[in-house]
């Protein structure tokens, strides 16, 4: 089964909590704190496998929980960071955030790494509190969070390749005829339901891999037909192949096809028009394809090669795979998404852009209060409510952000409800 679309969800592993202890030892007075920090959670990473060749494993398991770090322990001892989780995925994977649609990572070569979900740092022991003026803290702090997505893998095949045209024009024919590969082949339409892959070896030794794609109709880019499922791996290939079917055995118009298939390549993605085309008329065995190919390159009107062939008996394959090697020569690799590298020089750009609320306030129809927002919510998540001090300094945090000013502003009142998640508490003016 071919699968080259899955939503995942992935998050980092939690940091390991903080410890509060002392020094006990019978001859060291006033031994003070010795409570050591936790561990690194692990951090969720995607590895480039070329074994692999579809997204089928992501269909049974579509959560992926990085283990968290090691909780510190006394004397000062560290907690054990969490060893990363490698998750491989085929090559040509393209990592989407959900939320934001960004991509996240585009992973082509083997052993290409990628860190997708970050892993929360550990919390800090009763040692780092230790001050002047609280010299024995009873404080610490949990590990912070993971990282936690909802992502989208996308699966775009690397082929230097891509044979498109109308269902049965005869690429599956083409792909099966010049490579090993053994693609359905049969007299109807969309008997090609998944890309398949074969390399061609030309007879002056070079190689290229091709990859015959499901039939396109109109109204491909829209969702009609097949062809909308796998527009995507036509984005990685250097060259597309345009198969007709010269003989109109369908009794469609040659010229048309060609036009139609371009329109739907152009709508999918603008690009797909800057690669080079090579146009091949199939079926020249049959009756009225001399005649229709005349006509079709007096209505072209461009400089776009055409290889007349015909799949069956092979006639024209060889000048056919020599022009696509030697167009392969001289056309570049294609890069989808542009990686920011470092050059060494290291400007500030200062942009005009509305600070990220650190909370938000709303009240409920029951009149209490909530407070909400990515940072309160993870210092909530990082405080030890079982000791006071802890309590205290949660506090103290909130006052300084200004939620307290805030949710008197909104008319919070002594003993009036606010909720933090998935706790309550009480409002102390």
């Amino acid at each position: 089964m071919f699968v080259d679309q899955v939503k995942i969800y992935v998050k980092g592993g939690d940091g390991g909590n903080g410890m509060v202890a002392f020094r006990r030892e019978k001859y060291v007075p006033m031994g003070g704190p010795a409570g050591g920090d936790g561990g690194k959670g692990a951090d969720v990473v995607f590895e480039v496998n070329e074994g692999l060749r579809t997204l089928m494993d992501f269909r049974y398991k579509r959560h992926f929980k990085a283990p968290r770090g090691e909780h510190g322990m006394s004397k000062n001892q560290h907690g054990k960071n969490a060893k990363d989780m490698i998750v491989k995925v085929p090559p040509g994977t393209v990592v989407i955030d959900e939320a934001t649609r960004e991509v996240i990572a585009d992973l082509t070569t083997q052993g290409q790494r990628a860190i997708i979900a970050k892993g929360g740092r550990g919390g800090r022991g009763n040692t780092r509190f230790a001050t002047p003026a609280n010299p024995a803290p009873e404080l610490s702090e949990h590990g912070e969070p993971g990282q936690e997505r909802n992502i989208i893998l996308e699966l775009k095949l690397l082929a230097d390749v891509g044979l498109v045209g109308f269902p049965s024009v005869g690429k599956s024919t083409l792909l099966s005829v010049v490579t090993a590969a053994k693609p359905k082949i049969a007299d109807y339409h969309f008997t090609t339901i998944v890309p398949n892959l074969g390399v061609v070896e030309t007879d002056d030794g070079r190689s290229f891999v091709m990859a015959d794609l499901p039939g396109l109709i109109e109204g491909a880019h829209q969702g009609v037909g097949l062809g909308h499922q796998f527009l995507r791996h036509i984005e990685r290939t250097r060259i597309i192949v345009h198969m007709i079917d010269m003989a109109a055995v369908e009794g469609r118009d040659p010229f048309e096809d060609y036009n139609t298939i371009n329109h739907e390549l152009k709508e999918y993605n603008l690009k797909l028009t800057e690669r080079p085309q090579i146009i091949v008329a199939n079926k020249m065995d049959m009756p009225n394809s001399e005649e229709n190919l005349k006509i079709f390159k007096e209505k072209l009107q461009t400089d776009i090669p055409i290889f007349p062939i015909s799949a069956i008996t092979k006639k024209g394959l060889r000048d056919l795979l020599f022009a696509i090697a030697d167009k392969l020569e001289e056309t570049p690799e294609i890069t989808l998404f542009e990686e920011k590298k470092d050059s060494g020089i290291h400007r500030v750009i200062y942009k005009h852009e509305a600070e990220e609320e650190k909370f938000i306030v709303t009240r409920e129809p029951d009149g209490s209060f909530v407070v909400s927002g990515g940072e309160i919510e993870k210092l909530f998540k990082m405080t030890d409510f079982s000791r006071d001090e802890s309590v205290r300094r949660f506090a103290r945090q909130l006052r300084g952000m200004g939620v307290d000013d805030m949710l008197r502003k909104k008319g919070a009142k002594d003993g009036d409800t606010v909720k933090l998640l998935d706790y309550e508490f009480e409002f102390i003016d």
